[in-house]
């Protein structure tokens, strides 16, 4: 698996506005982006390019530039107010910039309202050509594979789901059942490595969430078993964000070193 092309999650430099974002990932060597365009809580920023015309416009010229891609639009949390028809501008400006999946995130506790919501939305995107897929999350009502594979299933023929190293580690999800949902239901993954302990509190769950994490094979999860049940030409990207190294040398250095890690593990793993 040398040279894999490898795409970069907006939360591994998340401070860089999407087309300073682009140009660091091109440099690094990464192929693809996924952008944050929705604020997700009060602690980081999100980039409103459904709204932001001039963002919008350097976004496209910074992708035009780099010749890279958007593969994902991130995150839209499911709660129980959400209406899955408020999102048309977003669902256009994704599909304008040519992404190939939005995620979404379980926040609402009634299990059959998200369903609908989500199996709305999830039609909604797919019309514009862009597959949804539902993140879970050890904290969210959807706290692992097996439960999101459930909803996910009773929901749309068009929702997918994206599994995210660090979760699927940290919810116990199951190796087997990863490898018997069908491909098209799995368009794309991330991945990171962590410390691993026997159990986590929910401040140590959202720290290595936000803040913390690793390239793979630094770290203790078995990032290969989850590779090997993923399909064979998934799409990945990498979710790392590594805060207090970014401070100390800054996004460029903290990109390629995150990039040249992650190819040397794939090769020799």
């Amino acid at each position: 698996m040398n040279n894999t092309p490898l795409g970069l999650a907006h939360l591994s430099a998340l401070d860089l506005p999407p087309p300073q974002f682009i140009r660091a990932a091109a440099e690094a060597g990464f192929e693809s982006v996924g952008l944050r365009f929705v604020a997700v809580n009060d602690v980081t920023p999100g980039y409103p390019l459904m709204s932001d015309a001039k963002m919008l416009r350097e976004t496209k010229s910074a992708l035009a530039e780099t010749g890279l891609r958007v593969n994902d639009v991130e995150f839209l949390k499911f709660e129980p107010t959400t209406d899955p028809g408020s999102f048309d501008a977003l669902i256009e400006t994704a599909a304008e910039l040519g992404a190939k999946s939005i995620i979404t995130a379980p926040y609402d506790d009634d299990l059959t309202r998200l369903g609908d919501n989500l199996g709305q939305f999830a039609d909604l995107t797919a019309a514009k050509g862009i597959q949804a897929v539902l993140e879970f999350f050890p904290w969210t009502v959807i706290n692992d594979l097996a439960s999101c594979w459930a909803l996910v299933q009773n929901s749309s023929e068009h929702l997918g789901i994206l599994v995210d190293s660090l979760h699927f580690n940290r919810s116990n999800s199951s190796i087997e059942l990863l490898k018997s949902i069908p491909a098209d239901r799995l368009p794309f993954a991330q991945l990171c490595d962590a410390p691993v302990q026997s159990s986590y509190t929910f401040e140590e769950l959202i720290y290595a969430g936000r803040d913390e994490r690793l390239a793979p094979g630094l770290g203790e999860i078995s990032i290969a078993e989850i590779v090997d049940a993923l399909p064979s030409d998934i799409a990945i990207s990498l979710e790392v964000p590594q805060i207090k190294k970014t401070k100390e040398l800054g996004e460029s250095v903290v990109l390629r070193q995150l990039f040249s890690d992650t190819q040397a593990y794939l090769k020799n793993r």
